[in-house]
């Protein structure tokens, strides 16, 4: 299915909407107006499409799964190296972000270098900057090098002075583009917001996802665990089958927790990040708060994993990655 115009005032001319970016009180991330998928039923995906084996839950072999955020300085290899040095022991995969205000090397060349690193990298692939032939090479070209999978989203969108004169592409959406991706044979995940609006239809844009060639979706942060288990259990009322990995914000600092309280669809326990800050020991207090999320998220049934979220801390990417891993190596120990 394809439609290259999209609905009808959607700035991201998505087709599968609403996105993760919907703002609390339903306007469009992009502009000031209603979001236009608000109110409406939601677009179904015509016919399954075949998805491959996930790679993330099937080397785990039961074991809780733990997925990192690889937060690196933009297009230096040796950060990257370094960075992966420290995650790659404690983490069953490392999930490489595409923000706007971030540029990096091409994702391709990206995978390539956290492979060459000792990674197991999943890369996030968005539809804010390719148009769809761009996006179909760099599908063959992580397929080709060998990345554990993508996570397939339609992406955040640049913000009021972020890289002025750079268009918006969109010539898809994230439900679209895991299509592409599954047909290149490469094992998808796709995100979903659970409290962003319209709440309740969340939980069936994740069926249309898995229809579409979702094996594995990633959740974004939620303001407790009792909401994560609300959300999956509507999921699977609604006919989802697929695993959910959990989203766990982690930080030690002010710039770390305020960044993650910074972002659309993202909902934090503001009393919990509020003392974490206040904590005598920030840091020790952010590691301790990040386990015990994490924990309490894997007691939910369905929930396989964690995604360790968040620049861990605004001391630079190689104190991020520290933090990140102590917090890996508990989950670690316990499991």
């Amino acid at each position: 299915m394809d439609d290259a115009a999209g609905r009808l005032g959607c700035p991201k001319r998505m087709v599968f909407g609403p996105c993760g970016g919907v703002r609390d009180d339903g306007r469009c991330e992009l502009a000031e107006h209603r979001c236009v998928f608000l109110d409406q039923p939601l677009v179904a995906w015509p016919d399954p499409v075949p998805a491959v084996p996930d790679p993330l839950t099937a080397r785990t072999d039961g074991r809780p799964a733990v997925l990192v955020d690889l937060s690196v300085v933009p297009f230096d290899p040796a950060s990257v190296r370094r960075v992966v040095e420290v995650l790659a022991p404690v983490s069953d995969g490392l999930l490489v972000g595409e923000h706007a205000n971030r540029p990096d090397f091409p994702p391709t060349m990206f995978a390539a270098e956290v492979l060459g690193a000792g990674g197991r990298p999943w890369t996030t692939l968005a539809c804010r900057d390719r148009n769809r032939v761009v996006l179909e090479q760099e599908l063959a070209g992580l397929a080709a090098v060998g990345v554990d999978g993508v996570l397939c989203v339609t992406g955040d969108g640049r913000g009021p002075g972020v890289r002025l004169g750079a268009t918006q592409v969109f010539d898809l959406d994230g439900t679209r583009l895991a299509a592409l991706a599954a047909a290149a044979g490469l094992a998808v995940a796709v995100p979903e917001s659970p409290e962003a609006p319209p709440v309740d239809l969340r939980p069936a844009r994740v069926v249309q996802k898995q229809r579409a060639g979702g094996q594995l979706c990633v959740l974004n942060h939620v303001s407790s665990p009792g909401q994560v288990a609300a959300f999956v259990t509507a999921a699977r009322a609604a006919g989802a089958t697929l695993p959910f990995v959990a989203g766990v914000a982690v930080y030690t600092d002010e710039r770390s927790g305020r960044l993650l309280q910074s972002f659309p669809g993202l909902h934090l326990d503001d009393a919990a990040v509020e003392q974490v800050l206040a904590a005598p020991d920030p840091r020790a207090a952010g590691i301790e708060a990040a386990v015990a999320e994490a924990r309490a998220l894997l007691a939910v049934p369905g929930v396989v994993g964690v995604n360790l979220s968040g620049l861990g801390s605004g001391r630079g990417e190689d104190d991020g990655a520290q933090v990140k891993a102590a917090v890996a190596g508990r989950l670690r120990e316990v499991a």
